[in-house]
Formats: C-alpha cells, structure tokens, sequence
C-alpha cells in the first residue's frame, strides 16, 4: 500500500514540483494540498496522511508552530521539511522532523528523506506523547469519515472482538484497527486491563464489585455498562484500585 502524503507550502510552483517528484517514486502517492497553517491541520483531520512534506514560511500558522500541534496527536504523520531557508534546521529537528530538504528538492534526496519517514513505527511516534503524562493526548482514529481525534481522558472502555477493537468515549464509539496490547502499552496510566478482550479507563472506575456467583465486575461512573473482571487479572485490578484510592 503506498504512503500517504500531503503536501503543504503557499506557492502553487512549490506543490506542483513536489507534486511531480512524489509522482516519480512508486510506494508513494499525494493525498492532499495545503496551503496555508490552519489548512494543513485541517487536510490532516480529513485526509490522514502518513508523512507531511512541510514548508516553514506560511501565512497564518508557520511550519513550526504547525509541527509542534502535530506531534500533541497520539499518532501523527510524519514530517518532512521543505524549505528555502536553511537557519531554521536546528528548530526542526527539535519539533521531530525526519528531514529539512532545501529548495529546490532534488529526487533522490527527497526519496531517501520519504524512506527514513516509513522507517518511523507507531511506538516512535507514540512516544512523542509521554513529556506529559498529566495529559495522555488525543488519539487519532482513522474511519470512514476521515481521521477522528479522541480524547483518552474520555476512554471509558475498550473492547475487542474477532476483527477490530471499539473503543466507547465520552463522544460515543469509535472502531479501530489498533489492537488492545497497544492501547495498554501506549497509554499504562491511563487504560487498565480488565480482561483478554477489555481495557477500561482508570479515572472512570465507580468501583470493582462481585456478583451472587461470584463474578467480579467493573461498574463505572455515570455508564451502565457492567464489564467483567477475569479470575486471572482480578488480583492485578484489585491492587491498581487500592494504589489509585491512595493516590
């Protein structure tokens, strides 16, 4: 499947070059055009790009300014700077951009730049996250209507079956190909595991109670919704309620 790329910069000239580069080399493709800052957050919600060829000078919101809203997503593209400017390369890098390319780009720079950019996995781009553990982020969720951002303070619950994964928020539910074992991983403050197929959110948690035969249960606050505890990690939860009322 080829990379999704959109391309951001206010020169018409500068996309349509790009534009022709990225048509040269063949696991790639442009999914979108941006014009300006606010643009581009807007084709990044809308298009899900998976890298961003990213100019610096923009009206409104520059590239930087643009980077650093990028990476408070728990899953953003990756950045690639394209730029008449040299002085700015320290201060890219600091905002995790994978490569600054000067203008004009020459193809074989730019597709080494794009390799370096799929080499960047999900966990890399997940940890960008964890400078504030006080505010896990919002998690990017791509559907049918584009990519959708979830608070993950708002998780109440995530569930698993046989294909994909729901995750159930305070804006309603959302189904996902990300698989449990990487919420857990990603977000071990945040999400607790419950059982094989269930996380639930840590601060929505009413209180773990026990049923007549003997089945322990997750009640949560302000949600019906009863989620069973298995034997094997009923101990593990047990421990994790008494360190959050201690807390």
């Amino acid at each position: 499947m080829a990379q999704r790329i959109l391309i951001a910069d206010d020169e018409p000239l500068a996309r349509e070059r790009l534009q022709r580069l990225v048509n040269d080399l063949p696991e790639y493709e442009v999914c979108a055009e941006a014009s300006d800052g606010d643009d581009v957050l807007r084709q990044i919600a809308s298009a899900a790009p998976d890298i961003i060829l990213l100019d610096i000078r923009m009206p409104g919101l520059d590239g930087l300014a643009v980077a650093e809203k990028i990476n408070a997503l728990t899953n953003p593209p990756a950045i690639i700077f394209c730029t008449a400017y040299d002085q700015y390369a320290i201060n890219a890098f600091e905002v995790q951009a994978v490569a600054y390319l000067l203008k004009p780009v020459r193809r074989e720079n730019l597709g080494d730049a794009l390799a370096r950019a799929g080499r960047v996995n999900r966990v890399q781009l997940q940890a960008l996250q964890a400078a504030n553990e006080s505010d896990p982020g919002q998690l990017a969720v791509r559907t049918h209507r584009g990519t959708e951002l979830i608070d993950i303070a708002s998780i109440r619950f995530c569930e698993a079956d046989q294909k994909c994964v729901t995750i159930h928020h305070g804006q309603g539910e959302t189904v996902t190909d990300y698989t449990l074992k990487e919420l857990e991983h990603s977000y071990p403050d945040t999400l607790l595991r419950v059982h094989r197929h269930t996380l639930v959110g840590r601060r929505h948690i009413a209180a773990m109670t026990r049923s007549p035969e003997g089945q322990y249960l997750i009640r949560l606050r302000n949600h019906e919704a009863r989620l069973q505890v298995s034997r094997r990690h009923a101990s593990s939860v047990r421990e994790a309620l008494h360190r959050q009322e201690r807390s």
